[in-house]
């Protein structure tokens, strides 16, 4: 197995890219062909509610589908307004001379754009992958076949992301380490590779929780990384720890779970313990960065949450009992926001 601690000479970034946009071109496909937004947005700039009560979709995937236009350039924002840019209206409006949209494919003929038209009247996760034979991501995680196939994808990401968060944490003192959702353990089996008095536990539903244990050992880290078997927002989360992480876990709930998952770690984490949320991050204004208003549309489509803002994560974990300490630099754009419970 390869040492934990052997960072690669190359930067993946713009590889990571193609694969967190892959659902962006649909999503224009559903604004410009299923909604016809644009030519709603030039008659008058309107906010989000009005939009969501106009085409009676709901807020969170049309957050979404906006904050993608916008970090696009053709949308832009004015105080709670949408309106669109020059280029959409001479582009993206059907009264335009020069507009496009017979240059687009109907959403008919693409499954990814159904399924995204379907989440924003819904507010329900598609299918993983549009794949007809498998339930919404959610569900099929409790099957072991897609269990094992999901947490292989996951750890091969993590292999990258977790050397570099370790090497930006703030560890020094940490004793023990709660992996929250920590599917392979890739995570806290690498932050443990770079802290030689840290140990950790992966805290897992079944049957994640034994797809870990059998990853863990054959890295070689049994002795100091365990799993424990539980649901994050059902059970009490294992007391001793003063160190939490939430890698890639928020962006998979919609803000009340957000917010359950933060008081819940606010309160089982040891005095001077701290939280650790490493995600990526839209900008306070979100209106960008287009690559992760790129990965939220293929966030929305398959889970209940979306990409976050830092200054919105550091909002729910405010109301959670945090203050924020710092946010520090992972890879491929990624970042943790670094927070300490409030009085303890």
């Amino acid at each position: 197995m390869y040492d934990l601690t052997n960072a690669p000479e190359t930067d993946p970034t713009p590889i990571y890219r193609h694969r967190d946009a892959l659902y962006a071109s649909d999503m224009l496909i559903v604004a410009l062909k299923g909604l016809d937004l644009f030519s709603f947005l030039a008659r008058q700039p309107q906010s989000v509610e009005t939009i969501c009560k106009h085409f009676q979709i709901f807020r969170r995937p049309t957050d979404v589908m906006t904050t993608l236009l916008v970090a696009s350039g053709w949308l832009q924002r004015r105080g709670e307004s949408l309106e669109v840019t020059r280029q959409a209206r001479e582009y993206l409006v059907q009264d335009s001379p020069w507009f496009i949209g017979p240059y687009f494919p109907p959403v008919a003929d693409r499954p990814i754009a159904l399924d995204l038209l379907q989440c924003l009247k819904t507010d329900q996760p598609a299918k993983f992958n549009s794949r007809k034979d498998h339930e919404d991501w959610h569900r099929a995680m409790e099957s072991e076949t897609f269990a094992k196939e999901f947490t292989a994808m996951m750890d091969c990401r993590g292999v990258l992301l977790a050397q570099a968060l370790a090497k930006s944490l703030p560890l020094t003192g940490r004793r023990r380490l709660l992996d929250v959702g920590g599917g392979s353990g890739i995570f806290a089996c690498t932050i443990c590779a770079h802290q030689d008095q840290l140990m950790a536990t992966v805290f897992e539903k079944s049957p994640v929780d034994q797809i870990a244990a059998a990853a863990i050992a054959d890295r070689g880290y049994q002795q100091r990384v365990q799993t424990i078997v539980g649901d994050m927002f059902l059970d009490q989360w294992p007391e001793g720890h003063d160190l939490h992480l939430l890698s890639n876990v928020v962006h998979d709930w919609d803000e009340a779970d957000v917010w359950k998952l933060l008081k819940k770690s606010a309160e089982s984490l040891t005095a001077g313990g701290l939280l650790v949320v490493h995600d990526t991050f839209l900008n306070a204004d979100k209106t960008g960065p287009l690559h992760v208003a790129e990965y939220s549309v293929l966030l929305m489509h398959v889970t209940q949450g979306r990409c976050y803002s830092d200054a919105e994560i550091t909002e729910i974990a405010r109301e959670a009992g945090f203050d924020f300490v710092r946010q520090v630099p992972s890879a491929a754009t990624r970042s943790g926001l670094i927070f300490s419970a409030n009085g303890r």
